[in-house]
């Protein structure tokens, strides 16, 4: 019956709902270096080497040794970061110490009193307060840009938008360059980390709740779009070279077309709601990647039955985050098929006339 359906429907939106304020900042403090679609947190005292998120928020109370990178959340450092901070998307604030350069194409940006950045500083953000010290140079292309009483800049300030407060701040030459917005803003340094790390999580409560979360995913998937799932599973099965290909394609070219659409002032709020889905897409292309694989092995052993590949893919996933080096490549492959998978799914799609997804159990329907 149409209700049933509708009431299994809205029963796997909510479902869907529950995981992803699930994802809201706050909701998980994963001791971890890096993460998808949760909170990273190094707590004070604590000492790693890098720190990567997607999707959500990057914390470092602690002390980072090397590079901190974020895509489609926010950055806070109030401890120490020896390398350098790379962001795309959400918003920046720093009031610890950072080593080397700041970079990112973001929404609004805090380098606060008592906060010291020692290299340079390249931004194309909403607005950008700036109260501590840059020993480097600094490039900003924003809508407003404040200079505080304590703000200190070592060499030249180059940027475009509208410059408040203290110019005396900074010791080289100011230097206004419209080139900085419309016409393309160059982030500078290593760049933006735009891969998701599937590296071990380093705790068994963080791996736990990452495989939990993936579950909900994943049978909210199932028992939403059953068909559609499944065409995503055989085309990871049946074309697994063109379905990696696929998800490389995308995972590049997504976010170069976003960070082309930020660097134009009025298109930063666009290109950071385009990668907070794109984010989520990623999440997606995770699951049915091994979702997919599973499907296949199980397959292989005349055993047909996506709940239980859902749960053998989503656990063997897991349990391969642990294994060094070889694990996160083989689950960087599965996530690229299904991501790629997923991508010509929804073209293909596009290209055909509406069909309504089967009704499970047997049910018949009303027309």
């Amino acid at each position: 019956m149409h209700s049933k359906r509708a009431r299994r429907a809205a029963l796997a939106l909510a479902v869907v709902a529950v995981v992803v304020l699930g994802m809201a900042p706050g909701a998980v403090a994963a001791q971890s270096e890096s993460g998808i679609a949760g909170t990273v947190v190094v707590e004070e005292g604590e000492t790693v080497e890098e720190v990567s998120g997607i999707a959500g928020n990057v914390i470092v109370d602690g002390t980072v040794t090397g590079d901190v990178s974020g895509v489609a959340g926010n950055v806070y450092v109030t401890g120490d970061v020896g390398g350098n901070v790379d962001t795309f998307g959400g918003n920046v604030e720093i009031t610890g110490t950072v080593g080397g350069d700041v970079n990112g194409a973001v929404g609004n940006v805090v380098i606060a009193d008592g906060a010291t950045v020692g290299g340079e500083v390249n931004l194309a953000a909403g607005t950008v307060l700036i109260e501590g010290t840059i020993d480097g140079d600094a490039s900003i292309a924003a809508d407003t840009i404040t200079l505080g009483e304590e703000a200190s800049i070592g060499g030249d300030l180059t940027y475009d938008g509208d410059l408040e407060g203290e110019t005396d701040a900074v010791a080289g030459e100011v230097t206004r360059d419209e080139s900085l917005g419309p016409t393309g803003f160059s982030i500078t340094g290593p760049g933006i980390e735009i891969v998701p790390s599937l590296e071990p999580l380093t705790t068994v409560l963080s791996a736990v709740y990452a495989f939990f979360l993936n579950l909900v995913l994943g049978a909210a998937l199932l028992a939403l779009f059953p068909r559609f799932s499944a065409d995503v599973a055989d085309r990871v099965a049946t074309d697994p070279v063109r379905s990696g290909l696929a998800g490389l394609a995308v995972l590049v070219g997504v976010p170069v077309l976003l960070l082309a659409v930020a660097i134009t002032i009025i298109g930063i709020p666009f290109s950071i709601v385009g990668a907070f889905a794109f984010a989520f897409v990623v999440w997606i292309g995770v699951v049915y990647g091994r979702f997919a694989v599973a499907a296949w092995l199980l397959e292989q052993a005349d055993v047909d039955n996506r709940w239980l590949a859902l749960v053998v893919g989503l656990l063997g996933g897991a349990i391969l985050t642990q294994v060094p080096f070889i694990g996160g490549l083989v689950n960087f492959l599965v996530f690229l098929l299904g991501l790629g998978a997923l991508a010509v799914a929804l073209y293909l799609r596009r290209q055909q006339p509406d069909a309504p997804e089967p009704v499970e159990s047997g049910e018949p329907t009303v027309d």
